[in-house]
Formats: structure tokens, sequence, C-alpha cells
């Protein structure tokens, strides 16, 4: 290996290095408050300081997160290679981890394969509609995955809880999923369902935390702090919802998320041992040489339209 080929693999072995650091920053929105202003504290520390134990635990997670993560690469090319099609619903309290899970899911995955649903409230045509018309539409084809970030089962739990449909309706929705989720499994798609439990506390202690910090302020709506008074109201909703809609062709799972990490960690080695992928052998790649033509000339860019270099 020359001198050329020497600095370009050391060039791409620090931009890998790069990428997994990057990664690493994304967990910083985990950051601690300090607890007497229940401000964000300042960066690299914590309430307490990092103890050793803490920082060998956090080093064992993210190993063990970017594993899962190259599994679920193995499980993306199965699917795409079998024409697999899968769907995974995340339900759950607000502020349980439905977002941090799944945003550890799709973050190494190709978005053309694996999508996230998340969908918006009705509007007033799609609330005249047949009420799981506007989420089939979302359902995936052979060789896609589709991750609902709260599905069909908003009337069960919210719409149920804050009074947006009928008694009339909400019985409905009990008489027509079960049907309407077996007619997924026969349609080949694999429906896997997942209820993040936290407790009072937690969630709690996760509210605080987005009051107070700037960046995560947006998280919280209205509907969100109402669901927090009504804490029993979500509980009796729940209980019903699991015991009325837990079917064998498409079971649910709840996942423990008090400790957020773990449950991160916890879903995606479930969910791997779920689908039954085997790893696809690809052949060997290649990097073409490119090819240069004595007839053409690189034209320069306008001065004008390139972004300053402030950095």
């Amino acid at each position: 290996m020359d001198l050329n080929e020497q600095e370009l693999m050391r060039r791409i072995h620090r931009e890998l290095a790069d990428n997994y650091d990057e990664e690493l920053e994304l967990e910083l929105e985990d950051r601690d408050l300090d607890p007497h202003t229940m401000q964000p504290m300042p960066h690299g520390e914590s309430a307490a300081g990092r103890s050793a134990a803490d920082k060998e635990e956090r080093r064992l997670y993210f190993r063990e997160l970017f594993r899962l993560q190259a599994e679920l690469v193995k499980l993306q090319d199965w699917v795409v290679h079998t024409g697999h099609k899968v769907v995974i619903i995340f339900e759950g309290r607000d502020a349980a981890g439905k977002g941090g899970v799944i945003k550890r899911i799709i973050q190494r995955l190709n978005p053309r394969v694996c999508r996230v649903a998340a969908l918006p409230a009705p509007n007033d045509r799609e609330r005249t509609q047949w009420y799981f018309q506007r989420y089939a539409s979302h359902l995936p084809a052979a060789g896609e995955i589709v991750l609902f970030d709260r599905s069909w089962y908003n009337r069960a739990g919210v719409e149920r809880v804050m009074g947006f449909c009928t008694d009339e309706q909400y019985e409905e929705f009990f008489q027509t999923v079960p049907e309407f989720e077996r007619m997924l499994a026969r349609s080949g798609i694999q429906l896997v369902k997942y209820w993040f439990s936290i407790s009072d506390e937690e969630q709690n202690a996760r509210f605080l935390g987005r009051i107070h910090d700037p960046l995560k302020q947006w998280k919280l709506s209205p509907m969100d702090l109402e669901s927090r008074r009504r804490w029993e109201e979500y509980t009796r909703a729940k209980e019903i919802m699991l015991e009325r809609t837990h079917i064998p062709e498409a079971p649910w799972w709840v996942v423990q998320g008090v400790d957020k990490k773990k449950a991160r960690l916890n879903c995606i080695d479930h969910l791997l041992n779920l689908v039954p992928y085997e790893e696809v052998v690809h052949p060997a790649i290649s990097l073409p040489q490119r090819e240069y033509h004595d007839d053409y000339m690189r034209r320069p860019v306008p001065a004008e339209i390139i972004v300053p270099e402030k950095y």
C-alpha cells in the first residue's frame, strides 16, 4: 500500500470515527438538569458528576446499540431480499420513550425501506372516512418496514379519554380492530405492537425536563399537559385496550421504559428476535475508475453563490 492509499485509509477511518462521535453527541439530549435551577447542566457536566461506573455503563450502552443497529441493517437487507412486509406500532403515554427508540431503529437504515408514519389529528374530511382508512394508506408494500409513532390505537387511548369519539365509535373500534389486524396478517404483513410503560413519577420528571429545556419545549402540547392530569383515566383506557386487542395474530408486547436506554436496547433486541431474518450475502463491491475526457473543462463556480465559510 503506497502513501496515498495509506492516507486515504486513514481519512476513511477518521470519518467513521467522526460519524460515531456525532451519534454519541445525539445522546446529549438526555442531559442532566441542575436540581436547583432545573436548567440543563453545562456541556460535559452532570448534576452529580459521572462516576467510573456511569462511564462504563455508557460505554456498554453504545457498544450494544451499535451492535443491534448492525443487526437491523441485516434485517433490512433480508426484508428487501425476501419481500417481507413489517408494521411496528409504538404506543404509550406521552414521554414514554417511543420517539427515542424509533430514532435509534431508523438511524442507520434506508429511509426508502424503513419509514415512520406519525399522523397528525384527522382533518374534517378524514373524520368522515372509515376510521382505519388513513392508516391503511401507510401500510408497507413488499420489502418495506413501517413504524407507526402512535397508530389506530389513538381511538382506544387519547380519543376515549379526551372525549373525541362517541361510546358507539369506541365500541365499534374494539369490534373491528381484531379482524382488521387479522386481515393484515393474512395479507402477509407482520404486525408487531409495543406498549412503552413508565411510572407516574418518571413521566412527571420527563415533563419537567421538557418544560425547562428550550430544545424540548416543542414536545409539550396542551394535550400532553392534560394527559398528565388524567393519568388514572389513561391507565384505565390502556388496561381495557390491552385486554381487548391482544390477539394471537398480533399480540401486545410491553416494554419497561423507566430507564430509557435499557428500554431502547430491550425493544430492538426483542424486535430482532421476532423477525425471522437471515444475513443476505452480497457480492463484493469494487469502485469503478472514473472516466476522463479531453474535451471537458470544469467551469468555475460563481463566487456570489458560494456559502460563506464561517466555520
